[in-house]
């Protein structure tokens, strides 16, 4: 009996001492799986908590920049007026972050400069009902512009300590995605607030007041729940290098021509009209058709650059570049086509830009990159809107064209990026999943 016992506690002790290292490994692999399985991670928090913020704040000047044409036409202003005030925002919109991402990198002062620039594009929108003389109503649409140029940089550096834990694309993608879904409800929001007050543009900017202060309580939020995001990341010492690297300028050269091949919307609503493909009535539906496919974009395209790398923007590139026939011959089915591409391309890129950008860059420099990077996109965007503007008038053919061109000299570009990163350890040439 003491036999059988002995040999009994033997084999248990065996048993024990073969399945105790699996025990272990089991224990804290579920250690690990635990966080997970609690709920969401505290990066997905952040980014979905930016990604509201972003929602509401495109919910609320992409409500108001529906209608500012009309409005500045309303209070007295011209065609030629109204395209200065215009393009020259837009300028400023994109030409102010490399001063704004800069000044965020040395001051360290992330979350101030982005407060800033919120709170500023909150309230200058609602105080458009105010105005009672077009150079004010002027002067507050370029003071949003400004407003955004301030805060966009700093925000995307902070978004990208969170995306080392989520994949850059899935980051950036989520983001843009309600980024996206706030310009969309935006307009469509403003349009009912016209029909509802029989074509009163100072209600519609009143009612705008209401989305800009949910996300003005967010972004509070948001400050008090995260107040240092880059402890997201973790280590930071991913990258060391001081100045910026040539794959950086490689891809913004890839980007600008990518850039100056989209033609801004309004000249492609121009085209409808003119055409006769688009009623007037549809082309607001065409837009919103586009802002849907840019949210969707960003959101398949990012998670697919996380899992096969830069080289998902060459597919991305080259069914893009149809959109230009298609929207400048087509009739309208083929010109809803090519909006949705265009809109496909639009967000896709817009999402992967600083996916691509965060990984080439130190954390301390991502704002001034971003600043740099988005400044220029900018420019280009203006410069090739600005050409193929002018082509239409000289020849439909050579405004597609230039299109398609400038959208194609991107790609051997973008093969030189991917081959960069081959050589290094940057993670934009293999999957950052597993």
């Amino acid at each position: 009996m003491t036999q059988n016992i002995s040999r009994h506690e033997t084999l248990v002790d065996e048993e024990l001492g073969v399945r105790a290292p699996l025990l272990r490994e089991s224990c804290d692999n579920e250690m690990i799986r635990e966080p997970h399985q609690r709920g969401i991670s505290p990066a997905m928090k952040f980014v979905l908590m930016v990604g509201l913020m972003s929602f509401f704040a495109d919910f609320t000047y992409e409500g108001s920049r529906s209608i500012i044409g009309q409005y500045l036409r309303q209070l007295g202003s011209g065609p030629l007026t109204i395209g200065i005030v215009t393009g020259f925002g837009e300028l400023l919109g994109y030409g102010l972050r490399l001063f704004s991402g800069r000044a965020a990198d040395r001051t360290g002062m992330y979350w101030p400069i982005i407060i800033c620039g919120y709170t500023m594009q909150m309230t200058v929108v609602p105080l458009l009902a105010l105005a009672k003389d077009w150079r004010l109503a002027a002067l507050l649409s370029i003071l949003e512009r400004v407003g955004k140029a301030t805060r966009n940089p700093p925000r995307d550096a902070m978004l990208s300590h969170a995306a080392k834990q989520m994949g850059y694309g899935w980051t950036f993608g989520v983001h843009e995605a309600l980024d996206q879904f706030g310009a969309l409800c935006g307009p469509l929001f403003v349009a009912l607030s016209l029909t509802v007050g029989h074509q009163n543009y100072q209600l519609a900017f009143a009612a705008l007041a209401v989305p800009a202060a949910i996300m003005l309580f967010l972004m509070t939020l948001a400050r008090t729940l995260y107040p240092r995001p880059r402890d997201l990341e973790g280590n930071l010492a991913s990258v060391q290098a001081h100045s910026l690297p040539r794959s950086f300028w490689v891809y913004l050269a890839a980007a600008a021509f990518v850039a100056a091949g989209f033609a801004d919307f309004p000249i492609i609503a121009y085209q409808f009209q003119v055409g006769g493909t688009v009623s007037v009535a549809l082309i607001p539906i065409f837009y919103g058709v586009a802002s849907l496919a840019s949210g969707i974009g960003s959101l398949i395209f990012g998670r697919m650059f996380d899992r096969i790398g830069i080289g998902v923007l060459i597919p991305l590139s080259l069914g893009a570049a149809c959109y230009a026939p298609l929207v400048f011959f087509g009739s309208f089915l083929p010109s809803l086509l090519g909006t949705c591409l265009w809109g496909l391309g639009m967000g896709a890129h817009e999402s992967i830009i600083p996916a691509v950008v965060a990984p080439m860059v130190a954390p301390d420099q991502r704002a001034s990159a971003y600043g740099l990077f988005t400044g220029v996109y900018g420019v280009a965007w203006f410069i090739g809107s600005a050409a193929i503007g002018a082509l239409l008038n000289v020849s439909l053919p050579g405004a597609a064209i230039f299109a398609v061109c400038t959208e194609l000299i991107a790609i051997p570009l973008i093969l030189i990026v991917r081959q960069l990163t081959v050589a290094s350890t940057l993670p934009l040439a293999a999957p950052i999943l597993t």
